[in-house]
């Protein structure tokens, strides 16, 4: 992608947050986003055939960060040292997610929150798929995987729409310690 797509499609995700925070997904039209991006009909549509896939390409950039295998120093934490063990895992992604707290607060808020949710726990699945292996061999993997990918995204969803600010070292300590940290971590 050249930099003139890369600036055009910012334009469109900008647009497109700003839209989320005072109406609902189901009630933003692509027309909209094309007035508030300041883009042409066919550009919109060079970039994304629907808004549903304009939603997916969001969360696709977002996790691609989000979910790096490789845990660089960034501006708000530095895990390059860590030993890539759940707890720091978890923390990692919840630094991520606070960085882009205001977007996924947005996109949590009105219908867009359910097809959110399912494009995160698609990521989630494949975090936790390194550690359910070796978790309780006596229960089904599919279920042990299932029960923390959702039981995570929904701490998610309750640490972003809450009033509270944790931070998240707190929510991964939350977390762990209710899923019994002693398994995963």
């Amino acid at each position: 992608m050249d930099r003139r797509q890369k600036k055009t499609r910012d334009a469109i995700f900008k647009a497109f947050n700003q839209l989320l925070d005072s109406k609902n997904f189901s009630n933003i039209t692509v027309q909209e986003i094309i007035d508030e991006a300041n883009i042409g009909r066919s550009t919109f549509y060079s970039h994304f055939e629907t808004k549903d896939e304009l939603l997916k390409a969001m969360c696709t950039d977002l996790f691609h960060h989000v979910f790096s295998e490789e845990l660089a120093k960034e501006k708000t934490h530095d895990f390059s040292k860590s030993k890539a063990e759940a707890n720091e895992q978890i923390t990692h992604i919840l630094y991520h997610l606070q960085d882009s707290k205001k977007e996924i607060k947005g996109l949590l808020s009105g219908d867009s929150g359910e097809l959110f949710m399912r494009y995160f726990k698609e990521y989630l699945s494949d975090v936790f798929k390194k550690y359910s292996k070796m978790l309780l061999k006596e229960i089904p993997q599919d279920y042990v995987l299932n029960y923390y990918v959702c039981s995570f995204s929904e701490t998610v969803r309750w640490w972003i729409c809450g009033e509270k600010a944790y931070t998240p070292e707190e929510v991964a300590m939350y977390y762990l310690r209710v899923v019994d940290s002693e398994v995963i971590a």
